[in-house]
C-alpha cells in the first residue's frame, strides 16, 4: 500500500518558485517516461487497476521497473494505493512501445499476477507521458517535485510519500504560505489527467 501527500500548483510560475526556495535541499533530477497497458478487454480498467512500465531516461546506466496499481483512493490531498512493482529489462520497455504483447513472455511476479488474478490474456497500450521528476530532502521526507508533459499541456505536482500524511500535509501547507506559493489540493491523478486527455481545471 502506497500513502502518498499530493498537491497542485498552478502555473509554471508557482512551479519554479518552489524550485527555487527548494533549491538548498535538492537531491537529483529523474526524467520519467511512463507508459500504460490494459487488458484488451480492459480487465485492468475495469477493476479499477493500470500497468505502469517506466523508464528513467538520461541515466548512465538505463532503469525500468514494471508497476501495478489498483484501488486508488484520492481525497483531501492524500492518495492511497495498493503498489507493486520489480525491475524491467529496458530492451522490453522498448519492445513493447512496438508490441504491447511482448510483456506476456516476460516472467515476472508482476506480471503473473496480472495475468492468474485480473484474468489478463492479452496486452493492449493505452499510450503515455514523460515526467520530470526533482527530489529533495526536507526537514526528514523526500518531496518530488513533479512537471508531467501532456499532449495537451503541463501538469505541476509536489508528492510525498509517507506513514504520517495528515502531519506532512500540515506541514507543507504551512510551508506553502510562508513561502507565498500558490497550491491546491490534488483532485486526479497523473494517469487519471492522461485519460481524460485535458488539465484538471481546479
Amino acid at each position: 500500500m502506497e500513502m502518498e501527500v499530493k498537491f497542485r500548483l498552478p502555473n509554471k510560475s508557482s512551479h519554479q518558485k518552489l524550485l527555487s526556495v527548494l533549491s538548498p535541499f535538492y537531491i537529483t533530477t529523474r526524467h520519467q517516461h511512463n507508459e500504460f497497458l490494459d487488458g484488451s478487454a480492459y480487465e485492468l480498467s475495469s477493476q479499477r487497476a493500470v500497468l505502469l512500465l517506466r523508464l528513467y531516461e538520461q541515466t548512465r546506466v538505463p532503469e525500468c521497473i514494471v508497476c501495478l496499481k489498483a484501488k486508488p483512493v484520492l481525497a483531501d490531498g492524500v492518495s492511497c494505493m495498493e503498489m507493486e512493482y520489480e525491475d524491467l529489462d529496458p530492451a522490453i520497455f522498448k519492445a513493447c512501445l512496438d508490441d504491447p504483447q511482448k510483456l506476456m513472455q516476460v516472467d515476472l511476479r508482476v506480471v503473473r499476477r496480472v495475468k492468474e488474478e485480473f484474468g489478463v490474456k492479452r496486452f493492449v497500450g493505452l499510450g503515455g507521458f514523460r515526467n520530470v521528476r526533482k527530489v529533495h530532502k526536507w526537514k526528514g521526507v523526500k518531496l518530488d517535485v513533479d512537471e508531467a508533459k501532456y499532449e495537451f499541456g503541463e501538469m505541476y505536482e509536489v508528492e510525498c510519500e509517507t506513514l504520517e500524511p495528515e502531519r506532512v500535509k500540515k506541514m507543507l501547507e504551512e510551508f506553502f504560505k510562508e513561502n507565498g506559493i500558490e497550491y491546491s489540493y490534488s483532485v486526479m491523478s497523473k494517469f487519471a489527467v492522461f485519460r481524460a486527455g485535458k488539465l484538471p481545471s481546479s
